[in-house]
């Protein structure tokens, strides 16, 4: 979620530092994230703002290679199938081709996609059962978690 100039400022630093006249001084820097998911944040700023301050509006991004992960390695290594149907409906979402309703421009989840609820308890009950028996158990709680894209609905 860096601003492209922290990284422009980076690479002027690097060159002087090192007195390399090459990118970043010459020296190789690996980033990592889904662009997708890593827009910098401006203050008041209007999506125009946040699309111009992002690494691909730089003049460095004609030097980025991009490197793509192809194989969720969780899924293979556990051989689970079912966290493979998730990882494929969750690409599916994420690379936008669930289709969109047109009156309301939502997306409509299958069935198998996940559980659905009717109220934040049944949502606390789904996700911790027997909380009151488990609360100390390290390995059960790590397993679990409920996200929210506000901190007041967590």
């Amino acid at each position: 979620m860096a601003h492209k100039k922290s990284l422009e400022a980076l690479n002027f630093t690097l060159k002087d530092l090192r007195r390399n006249n090459n990118i970043f001084g010459g020296l190789m820097i690996l980033l990592a994230g889904d662009f997708r998911q890593t827009l910098p944040v401006i203050p008041r700023g209007t999506p125009a703002d946040e699309l111009n301050a992002c690494l691909k509006a730089s003049p460095l991004w004609n030097n980025v290679k991009t490197l793509s992960l192809t194989t969720n390695m969780r899924v293979q290594l556990q051989n689970d199938q079912s966290a493979a149907q998730f990882s494929k409906q969750l690409l599916a979402v994420g690379n936008g081709k669930v289709p969109v309703d047109a009156t309301s421009g939502l997306i409509t989840l299958t069935n198998d996609f996940c559980r659905f609820v009717d109220s934040k308890l049944a949502l606390i009950e789904n996700v911790f059962p027997n909380i009151s028996e488990n609360y100390q158990n390290y390995a059960w709680l790590s397993q679990r978690a409920i996200l929210a894209a506000k901190n007041n609905d967590v």
